[in-house]
């Protein structure tokens, strides 16, 4: 027994070891790496937690998934939210809901594919049980949340509260409330209900006293060796960054929609004046034009009134009438309006 637990405690110090340092790589690396590590020990959670691999001590069960893998992401997403924002961690909480999803389906298919063609290895891959699974769900992403907001309840101005207390008390509350909401969803209703509870909890208080040493030294070490701000936030940053995203990418469509809309009449608008320019008739160049009679010769070389001439190239029309120096000239005894026309 005594050999289990070191090799427990070895096994949960490198774990938290190298997520801690996969993170402390993402200002030369990013944090593609970190998504890729925390997504592999969810896996290796779901695996380990559906075997029941544990280390028992007087009064105490430590299960092997939840006290190394589950712990170790808890470390992940709790560094990622405090230096890297509630961005980065939804992606991290994404990452491992998803796994957390998509491994018991797979296992399931693996099942049923086994059981057709050689049931003498289907307990290689036993049935899952949707309730333990779905709770586990639940339960992991709701502590994920609560992380995030407890940390910023806790770091507000007013309670004045020092950070390794701010770090030990969300680290807790975090696995006390996994502990409510996991037990509660998969074994609520049977014998054992209240045991469990009651052996998790004490379970759960060992874990988040042994793992709170590695959070604080991380936390201390990225916010003074290398300058790291801790910035504070809204208690609901990381659920209203949510909103506003989907707010700005609901104004970008509008936007879009918009300028889609004065790009369309902005083309009518050409369309219309390029028809209506299309109409108008020019003249232009020099027009060949006789010098007694003012007839002009079109581009066949045919002659015609000045009147038709312009009336056939333009849009102009004309009415006849009589000046006044004409009308004395042609009509001397007449009495004519001269500024009377006719068409």
């Amino acid at each position: 027994m005594r050999s289990e637990l070191l090799i427990l405690i070895a096994e949960a110090i490198t774990v938290y070891f190298v997520v801690l340092w996969a993170h402390s790589l993402r200002g030369r690396l990013g944090l593609a790496h970190f998504y890729a590590l925390i997504g592999g020990l969810t896996a290796v959670m779901v695996w380990v937690t559906d075997a029941g691999v544990r280390v028992n001590v007087p009064g105490i069960s430590f299960m092997v998934g939840s006290t190394v893998f589950y712990t170790a992401l808890l470390l992940g997403v709790f560094v990622v939210y405090v230096f890297d924002g509630p961005r980065a961690t939804r992606i991290a909480i994404s990452t491992i809901i998803g796994l957390g999803i998509m491994v018991p389906l797979v296992t399931a298919v693996l099942h049923l594919q086994i059981q057709i063609s050689d049931t003498t290895r289907a307990a290689y891959f036993p049935p899952q049980s949707l309730r333990i699974y779905t709770a586990s769900i639940v339960a992991a992403f709701a502590d994920l949340i609560f992380l995030a907001m407890a940390w910023e309840f806790l770091g507000k101005p007013r309670l004045n509260m020092p950070l390794w207390l701010r770090s030990f008390l969300t680290l807790l509350g975090v696995m006390w409330l996994d502990v409510v909401l996991f037990a509660t969803g998969a074994f609520a209703g049977t014998p054992g209900y209240f045991s469990i509870m009651t052996g998790t909890f004490v379970s759960r208080l060992v874990i988040s006293i042994c793992v709170f040493p590695f959070l604080y030294w991380y936390i201390t070490w990225q916010n003074r060796v290398h300058g790291m701000e801790i910035e504070n936030r809204p208690v609901l940053a990381i659920l209203k960054e949510v909103t506003e995203v989907r707010l700005e990418l609901s104004l970008a469509q509008q936007e879009i929609e918009r300028r889609k809309k004065v790009e369309r009449e902005k083309e009518e608008l050409i369309g219309s004046l390029q028809a209506a320019l299309n109409e108008v008739k020019r003249l232009r160049g020099i027009l060949p034009t006789c010098a007694y009679c003012k007839n002009i010769r079109d581009e066949q070389g045919n002659w015609h009134q000045l009147e038709y001439y312009i009336q056939n190239h333009s849009e102009a029309k004309f009415s006849h009438g009589i000046c006044p120096e004409c009308a004395k000239t042609h009509f001397p005894d007449a009495k004519v309006n001269a500024t009377r026309e006719r068409p």
